[in-house]
C-alpha cells in the first residue's frame, strides 16, 4: 500500500512523454504496466493510516494485558 501510494503520487499525475516508451506519457505508462491509478491516492491513504492505528492498538492491548512483573 506504501509504495502505491508512493509512485501514485509521484508519478500517477506526469504528463510527461517518455522517451523510451515511443513518447508514451508517464501516467498512461503506470497505469498500463503497473496498474497504478492516481485516483486511488486516498484509499492508500486511509489504508496506511488505519494499518498505523491498528498496530498502536494491538500494542496498547499487548502492553495492558501482559504483565511480566508479577510474583
Amino acid at each position: 500500500w506504501t509504495l502505491y501510494g508512493l509512485v501514485a503520487s509521484q508519478f500517477g499525475d506526469l504528463m510527461d512523454p517518455m522517451s523510451s516508451e515511443g513518447e508514451k506519457l508517464v501516467k498512461y505508462f503506470i497505469e498500463d504496466y503497473f496498474g497504478i491509478k492516481h485516483d486511488f491516492i486516498g484509499v492508500c491513504a486511509v489504508v496506511v493510516a488505519g494499518i498505523a492505528v491498528l498496530f498502536a492498538f494491538i500494542f496498547a492491548v499487548a502492553i495492558k494485558t501482559f504483565n511480566f512483573q508479577k510474583r
